[in-house]
């Protein structure tokens, strides 16, 4: 395939960016996203220009690393796949690729493609913990969980913390990713002594991140390529409520 990309160029945060245009010819249907990316990379650097920075790491689908808005959507056109997992031939000979990075407040652009996402780190240090000791893994069974609670809490903790969720909210809100790791820990036994503080703190450490308030509007969950459902920031909800609620009768 012959295409046409049009790649966001950002030397660091300061500069301004702009979309610069790249032509590649013998895209293979067959390669994925950042194979192609890999050979304009290739071409650039024996052209002597500098490449294209962009974020990868294991290219399975699983660390969350790959990060592009492809056409103006998160991750590409295929639903339900991280950028790494998309394929070329979901594009068509011909066709013109608008590559961007994820555009949030809390996510300033590095360079060209490349975000901080650190904020993210920022609401797991608030409160994605337990006060369970570790060690050696406990015996099969040791402590009853109830399957719903199981499969609830397992479906969450698939949230592999790419962001795409808050690239597709018009709010630029990161509450699924946040509902997703309250969620996770919040269902199991061992997460229950801190649940309540732990809502607390991770709602905090959102706001002060500088993500935008939710409306639920249900784009997170349509740009996420894990299916978190949307009823997990129902379930944050009620848990802030009633923690908020508890303290306000304490006082």
């Amino acid at each position: 395939m012959k295409l046409t990309l049009r790649v966001w160029r950002q030397k660091g945060p300061e500069d301004e960016g702009r979309m610069v245009e790249y032509q590649l010819d013998d895209v293979s249907p067959d390669m994925s996203f950042l194979e192609m990316l890999d050979v304009l990379n290739e071409r650039l650097i024996l052209e002597g220009e500098d490449p294209i920075a962009f974020d990868h790491d294991c290219r399975e689908g699983i660390c969350g690393m790959c990060s592009l808005v492809i056409n103006g959507t998160p991750h590409g056109p295929e639903k339900a796949t991280t950028t790494c997992q998309l394929h070329m031939r979901k594009f068509k000979d011909g066709e013109v690729i608008d590559i961007e990075p994820w555009r949030a407040q809390a996510f300033p652009v590095i360079k060209d493609l490349v975000v901080d996402r650190s904020a993210f780190d920022r609401i797991i240090e608030a409160g994605g913990y337990i006060s369970a000791p570790t060690g050696s893994a406990p015996d099969a069974h040791a402590v009853p969980v109830p399957k719903p609670d199981a499969d609830r809490a397992f479906e969450a903790a698939e949230c592999i913390g790419c962001g795409a969720c808050v690239a597709a909210c018009p709010n630029g809100s990161a509450m699924l990713f946040t509902a997703a790791k309250v969620t996770h820990l919040g269902l199991l036994p061992q997460g229950q002594p801190e649940r309540y503080d732990r809502v607390v703190k991770m709602v905090e450490a959102h706001d002060e991140a500088g993500f935008g308030g939710c409306t639920v509007t249900g784009e997170c969950t349509v740009a996420c390529p894990k299916g978190i459902p949307l009823d997990t920031i129902t379930r944050l909800n009620r848990d802030y409520l009633a923690a908020t609620a508890g303290r306000k009768k304490k006082s």
